[in-house]
């Protein structure tokens, strides 16, 4: 998606609450987490990261040439210009003792090597789906069951698409139960949000005792 982040609710009420009671309580400091979001070239991953981020986001996009043509699938997204070439970075604090660092990958296979860094440190990570090619996301979804890094599949909804329902993308890429499986759009700061909520709670569910 290469649209800016479009104006959008704000944080739920008890979000907001924990980060005004974070501005003035200083008696404990935040948690800092380690998010990762994943998926398949153009799926949304740079908007998601900047509709939530509290900072200004750091981005590594790099403008799309002649070069990539014969690599790189234009067909669900032809208006699409710039590509990630490393990561996207931004914060949000969540609570009133809790901050996530957001990494964004790189989508395209040329840049899967720095998968294994960039998931270093991480609690989960996030993986974005678009139904028009659901196949992208298979290398991620094998990646994370592989490293066994707990994760959730996120289904970014673009205008103009089908709507599908969660249990129905669960099935067409094969997603274990154990997983969530969330229907948003990056665009939407409160559907990131859970989003982001939703890999924090199954980070804690997969925890060892």
């Amino acid at each position: 998606m290469t649209a800016q982040a479009a104006t959008s609710p704000e944080i739920p009420a008890e979000a907001s609450e924990g980060i005004q009671s974070w501005q003035t309580d200083r008696s404990r400091a935040p948690i800092a987490t380690k998010i990762v979001v994943a998926g398949g070239f153009g799926v949304g991953k740079t908007t998601f990261v900047g509709s939530v981020s509290e900072i200004t986001p750091l981005t590594t996009e790099a403008m799309m040439t002649q070069a990539s043509e014969d690599v790189d699938d234009l067909t669900a997204t032809p208006d699409k210009g710039t590509t990630t070439v490393a990561m996207d970075f931004g914060r949000i604090t969540l609570d009133s003792d809790l901050v996530l660092y957001l990494f964004g990958t790189p989508g395209q296979k040329r840049f899967w090597f720095m998968w294994d860094d960039l998931i270093r440190g991480a609690i989960g990570a996030v993986v974005m789906a678009d139904t028009r090619r659901l196949e992208d996301s298979f290398p991620a979804l094998d990646y994370f069951e592989s490293c066994g890094l707990p994760y959730i599949v996120a289904v970014n909804h673009f205008e103009g698409t089908p709507s599908y329902e969660a249990d129905d993308v669960r099935e067409a890429l094969s997603v274990p139960a154990r997983v969530p499986v969330l229907i948003m759009d990056a665009r939407n700061r409160v559907t990131v949000v859970e989003s982001l909520l939703a890999v924090v709670g199954h980070a804690l569910d997969a925890a060892p005792e």
